[in-house]
């Protein structure tokens, strides 16, 4: 077996050398939530980085592991906003070139941001096909730098410092919920969580409508991507082999949740927290909110594909009697759950509802959930 190219050292490395570059983020906490829950809920907030998402940690720590001589002509990396601007960022501090290859239909305030952070971008047409194109032309002609949104072991071990600080901030977890997108989060934060405590159960939430995680994790090979259809847009990249092996060795499941699910969960964080929460990071949340948090630790008893079918036969499950600690991260972008179960799961008698799926309306505008009730602005 090829010995592991991201450990719990490299992310202890990568901690000191972001030290003073990004933020040490808050953890939040909120009785409504808790109550409802039935739990002890924390959120770490990675959309207080100055960027508005974890990806600063990763980036910065990309970009000054980089010898001087080798960034003459600078960076370059194709992205669908967040981790555009965060490159460019650590670029700005670095004092070097960044040029950011990004999807024509990207959103104004992404690609306002990624110019704002100093960043060059390059529209290409909306695939993955031709972002890598794109961004490998500027390697080949400028010799920039490529520094990969998640398949990149500096990147990977940058995102894993979020482990560190959550760890040090609540030593006995026991649960970690996260988001699932091309797998970098999970895959630093997991490495370092599992070395820390190895008994920590972690369990990776994405979209139904970008499930290929999901689907890989079931099968136990890497599935093709699908084609993504989410309003969860930092959600919409693919695993890569480096990450999908990451999470095989170290997350014991991975979930799915509905669209609705997903705005419900940005609505309640804004009214109960007070932040706004783009729909990437609430998928987590929405997992809490849409099956419970015993289907999720049902879910995550082992790393069996037969998970997967554990998850589908408990969205029946209600709690009795519990104390549970969860943490919610990345703007809710890292959920970490720490659980003490002091009375027996039992059975709802019949199946939860969950309320109607689907999105009434979704424009620019904002989103409207499908009973009509509330329109909250669209993240970026």
């Amino acid at each position: 077996m090829t010995p592991p190219d991201v450990t719990l050292q490299l992310i202890q490395a990568a901690r000191a050398r972001i030290d003073g570059k990004i933020r040490r983020t808050p953890i939040l906490e909120n009785a409504t939530l808790n109550a409802a829950a039935g739990a002890q809920l924390f959120f770490k907030c990675e959309n207080f980085q100055e960027v508005g998402a974890f990806k600063a940690r990763g980036a910065t720590n990309a970009v000054f592991s980089l010898a001087p001589e080798s960034l003459r002509a600078g960076v370059v990396t194709h992205s669908s906003g967040n981790h555009g601007a965060a490159l460019a960022r650590a670029a700005r501090l670095r004092g070097v070139r960044a040029q950011v290859v990004m999807p024509r239909h990207s959103s104004a305030a992404k690609l306002e941001a990624v110019r704002d952070m100093g960043g060059e971008v390059l529209l290409c047409a909306p695939t993955l096909a031709a972002r890598e194109a794109m961004a490998s032309q500027i390697v080949t002609d400028s010799g920039a730098v490529f520094i990969h949104p998640y398949d990149d072991p500096r990147v990977i071990a940058g995102q894993g410092t979020i482990a560190l600080e959550v760890l040090e901030d609540l030593p006995e977890l026991d649960w970690l919920l996260l988001p699932v997108g091309g797998g970098g989060l999970i895959s630093g934060v997991s490495v370092a969580a599992k070395a820390l405590r190895p008994a920590i159960r972690i369990v990776g939430v994405e979209p139904a409508g970008a499930d290929d995680a999901y689907r890989s994790f079931a099968s136990g090979t890497l599935a093709p991507p699908p084609q993504a259809n989410t309003i969860a847009d930092g959600l919409r990249g693919a695993l890569s082999a480096r990450t999908f092996e990451l999470i095989r060795t170290h997350v014991n499941a991975v979930v799915t949740v509905s669209e609705s699910a997903i705005v419900r969960a940005m609505r309640t964080l804004w009214e109960q927290l007070k932040i706004v929460v783009e729909a990437s990071s609430a998928v987590p949340y929405a997992a809490l909110l849409e099956v419970g948090w015993t289907c999720a630790a049902r879910a995550s008893v082992s790393c069996s594909p037969a998970v997967t079918s554990i998850w589908t036969r408990c969205r029946g499950l209600r709690h009795a009697r519990c104390e549970l600690r969860f943490l919610i991260a990345e703007g809710l972008t890292a959920h970490a759950v720490s659980a003490r179960v002091l009375g027996a799961v039992q059975r709802a008698v019949g199946s939860a509802q969950h309320g109607r799926d689907g999105i009434a309306a979704w424009d620019r505008s904002g989103y409207t959930d499908a009973d009509g009730q509330t329109t909250i602005p669209q993240p970026t």
